[in-house]
C-alpha cells in the first residue's frame, strides 16, 4: 500500500465514526423526544387531583374560647378579614370588613360603638345594619359554629344580606 492510501484510510474511518456517532446522537434525541411526547399524552388524560387553594384550606378560623369575648364588643380578625361581634345578649355575628357600598375596609370605632366607612361615611351598628347611607345594605356575614366553647368562623362563603334579622345570630349552647 502506498503512503497516500494509508493516510486516506484513517480519515475514512474517522469520517465514518463521526457520521455514525452523529446518527446515534440523532436517534437518541428522537427517542427522548418520543418519550416526552408519550409522557405529555398520559399527563393530559390522567385525571387531576383537586387542588385545595390556600383560601379553602384556611377557611375555618378558630376565633377562640367563648370567655375571651365580652358582651357588646367587636374583635377584628385580620387573617380572616372579618369582625367577630359579641352582642349584649351573648350572641355572635361574624361581619365582613368590606363596605357594601364600594368595598372599602370598614373599621370599628369603639368610642362611637359603630363601624364607619372612611370612603363615603356609611355607618353600621354592631350587628352590621346600615345606620347612615350610602351603603345599600347590611354588612355581609360568615357562618359561625361554637363547639366545646370554642368559636369558629367559616370564611369560605360570605352570606349577602339586605338587613339584619335575629335568625343570623349564633348563640352558644347551654351545657
Amino acid at each position: 500500500m502506498s503512503e497516500t492510501e494509508q493516510n486516506k484510510h484513517p480519515e475514512k474511518e474517522s469520517a465514518t465514526s463521526r457520521r455514525s456517532l452523529l446518527n446515534k446522537l440523532w436517534i437518541l434525541l428522537g427517542i427522548v423526544a418520543l418519550a416526552e411526547l408519550i409522557g405529555l399524552v398520559f399527563a393530559f388524560f390522567k385525571p387531576r387531583m383537586k387542588r385545595i387553594s390556600k383560601a379553602e384550606r384556611d377557611a375555618i378560623i378558630v376565633a377562640g374560647p367563648l370567655d375571651s369575648f365580652l358582651p357588646d364588643t367587636v374583635t377584628a380578625f385580620v387573617r380572616g378579614k372579618f369582625y367577630l361581634a359579641r352582642l349584649a345578649d351573648g350572641g355572635f355575628l361574624a361581619l365582613s370588613r368590606s363596605c357594601t357600598h364600594l368595598g372599602c375596609t370598614v373599621p370599628w370605632v369603639a368610642k362611637e360603638n359603630k363601624f364607619i366607612c372612611p370612603c363615603h361615611s356609611s355607618e353600621f351598628d354592631i350587628t352590621g345594619e346600615v345606620i347612615s347611607p350610602p351603603a345599600p345594605r347590611a354588612l355581609d356575614i360568615y357562618q359561625i359554629t361554637i363547639e366545646n366553647n370554642i368559636v369558629r368562623v367559616n370564611t369560605s362563603k360570605r352570606k349577602k344580606r339586605s338587613e339584619f334579622t335575629s335568625g343570623q345570630i349564633t348563640y352558644p349552647k347551654n351545657t
